[in-house]
């Protein structure tokens, strides 16, 4: 059970909301609605239309043949000397933090690769100049040099990598070893980089050709940019938002699509990474990060109030995922993924940017860059590089789980997500296989009760003992929902429920538990989805319970019902006394007794029919 100081902080500092989680329980025709979102469009350009250039399927072979050992100095070691280079903090083996890192870069090679040709040719030339200093550093060593290296470290700010990868373990500084270079086969290990270096060089040498005028998915944005611009999917807009997961692709892509935009249509562009300082064609204009989402979305971001007088506008937004959440960005109606992240989540997040309640857009447009690569061979390719880099540790190890029942799992899972990206936009709930923020946080009912308050009035003179009468639903079977006050604190053990001293309990008409009082979220949902659209009583309904029960003179079905839904908190009660015999920190089955009924007090319920 998660912590009740965590659910203070999460509401403290959450608003979490989805499409589909607004149009199941909230009244759309109060609130207005979501835009159309148009079939996605998927594109598959080559890497070049030159045509000696060097394909996805070629370069990913030669990815097979890197062994990047340049990220593996301890697998050289002497056998004798490996015991120097235990983390004796942490007991960890410094050999499996370094595989790790060569995995993640491995693997990060394949996403630059996707990104664009620039990030790809940058990262080479990284690696390349990595590995070259290395060489001479070993060359060094052999002439009478210094003889100590530094074991390659991953700093949080690598803009090789995405913003995933950053938050991973590999990113921390106190992981910093030196190599003494007599401890090691320093020869093979020279060997093994000289082939490295020399696989790079090539690599690099088959895509130098692919230049802007040559690089066919570049030439593609534009002319998609060009028939936006032309042909607005809403009248007279004509804003385009661009995704990439790296800040070089970002900057890449601002270096020409700016210039074209300018050029061709005399309209502005910006670039945001979150990395280096933001960038703006129009002349004089910070290029802040809220400055430029205010000139990209002046309605949504309230321009007129934030920046009076301000005349200038952005048309084309170039970002990386620094953006991708908590944004509100609806004035734009066109959202392209010029990489598609590995993390399927974040490709539905930055659509989640113009996808908004409010929009005044009536259709809006995603389009997704893919691979020119069949799906199946896609993923195929990224598993054989992956299994290469495994094949590298189990060599090490010992370790024969080339790979296991859940990575199977999530591979096959992964292919099921992506083949769904291709042909629709999909909701978060979809891409997630655990528990989502927004079945967490209680802050969007507070809102609402504020909301209420202010168009109401205080509630304080309200009788206890009100119901209403409402049709009982999908997931919401007939029965009644109890709305109880404990008189004392007896009950809220361990602080699990949030509502304390409030409880909600949701029983069916045999008394069955629907939905506890330990899952306020769920209940509430539940209640919102009942009461939604409703302002006045249902003549009908009100009519048969009031015959049903005497006009309220013969209660005695609800008070059965009350009885059941006090004792299902008594007896979950029960079970946290139970548990707590076995945990450390003492019990509380010997310091509270609740008797019942007389513990609570009834404020109100809501009868389901």
């Amino acid at each position: 059970m998660l912590d009740f100081d965590f659910f203070t902080m999460l509401d403290s500092v959450t608003i979490a909301r989805s499409r589909r989680h607004i149009e199941k329980y909230y009244n759309m025709s109060e609130i207005g609605s979501f835009p159309e979102r148009l079939k996605p469009l998927s594109l598959r350009p080559s890497l070049s239309d030159l045509k000696s250039a060097i394909n996805y399927a070629e370069i990913y072979g030669q990815l097979m043949m890197l062994n990047l050992s340049v990220y593996v100095p301890t697998d050289f070691l002497h056998p004798s000397k490996l015991e120097k280079y235990v983390d004796t903090k942490k007991g960890l083996n410094r050999a499996g933090r370094e595989m790790g890192i060569r995995r993640l870069m491995s693997i990060n090679l394949l996403k630059r690769l996707e990104s664009s040709v620039q990030s790809f040719r940058l990262t080479l030339e990284r690696v390349k100049k990595l590995i070259d200093d290395t060489i001479a550093e070993i060359d060094a060593y052999v002439k009478g040099g210094l003889s100590v290296i530094e074991g390659r470290e991953l700093a949080g700010d690598d803009e090789d990598f995405d913003e995933d990868d950053r938050n991973t373990e590999y990113f921390v500084a106190e992981h910093s070893i030196k190599i003494d270079l007599a401890d090691m086969d320093y020869k093979s290990w020279r060997d093994r980089l000289s082939e490295d270096a020399e696989t790079l060089a090539l690599l690099k040498a088959m895509i130098d050709d692919i230049r802007p005028e040559h690089d066919t998915k570049l030439q593609t944005l534009l002319r998609l940019i060009e028939e936006k611009i032309n042909a607005p999917r809403n009248d007279g807009n004509r804003k385009i938002l661009i995704f990439s997961a790296f800040s070089d692709t970002v900057e890449y892509l601002y270096a020409q699509v700016s210039a074209f935009v300018k050029v061709k249509f005399g309209l502005d562009t910006a670039m945001i990474t979150g990395s280096v300082e933001g960038k703006t064609t129009i002349k004089g204009q910070r290029a802040s990060m809220n400055e430029v989402l205010t000139l990209f979305s002046p309605i949504s971001k309230d321009k007129s109030l934030l920046m009076p007088g301000n005349r200038n506008d952005l048309s084309v937004l170039i970002a990386t995922d620094c953006i991708s959440e908590g944004q509100n960005l609806q004035d734009c109606d066109y959202c392209v993924n010029y990489d598609i992240h590995w993390n399927p989540v974040r490709i539905i997040q930055r659509f989640g940017r113009i996808d908004r309640i409010g929009s005044r857009n009536e259709v809006i447009q995603l389009v997704n860059f893919w691979p020119d690569v069949d799906l199946d061979e896609y993923l195929s390719l990224k598993g054989r590089v992956e299994t290469r880099m495994r094949i590298s540790v189990m060599t090490s190890t010992g370790d024969d789980d080339l790979i296991n029942a859940e990575e199977t799992g999530d591979l096959e899972y992964r292919r099921a997500q992506l083949k769904r990206l291709q042909e629709e936009v999909v909701d978060i709930e979809d891409m997630q296989s655990g528990i989502s923020i927004m079945d967490l946080g209680l802050n969007e009912f507070r809102l609402d009760l504020l909301e209420y308050v202010k168009a109401n009035g205080d509630m304080d003179m309200v009788p206890f003992g009100l119901h209403a009468v409402v049709p009982a639903s999908e997931g919401c079977p007939p029965g009644l929902v109890f709305v109880l006050k404990n008189r004392d604190n007896s009950v809220n053990i361990d602080a699990q429920n949030r509502l304390h001293p409030f409880y909600m309990v949701y029983v069916g008409r045999k008394g069955e538990v629907v939905c506890d009082h330990l899952s306020p979220k769920e209940l509430l949902d539940k209640t919102r989805s009942l009461c939604k659209g409703r302002g006045a009583p249902l003549t009908d309904l009100c009519r048969d319970f009031n015959t049903e029960t005497n006009d309220g003179r013969e209660m005695e079905g609800v008070s059965s019902l009350l009885t059941d839904a006090i004792a299902s908190i008594i007896d979950r009660k029960a079970e946290s006394d139970i548990d707590s015999l076995f945990s450390p920190g003492g019990t509380s089955a010997l310091t509270t007794r609740i008797s019942g009924l007389d513990d609570f007090e009834l404020i109100c319920f809501l009868v389901v029919r």
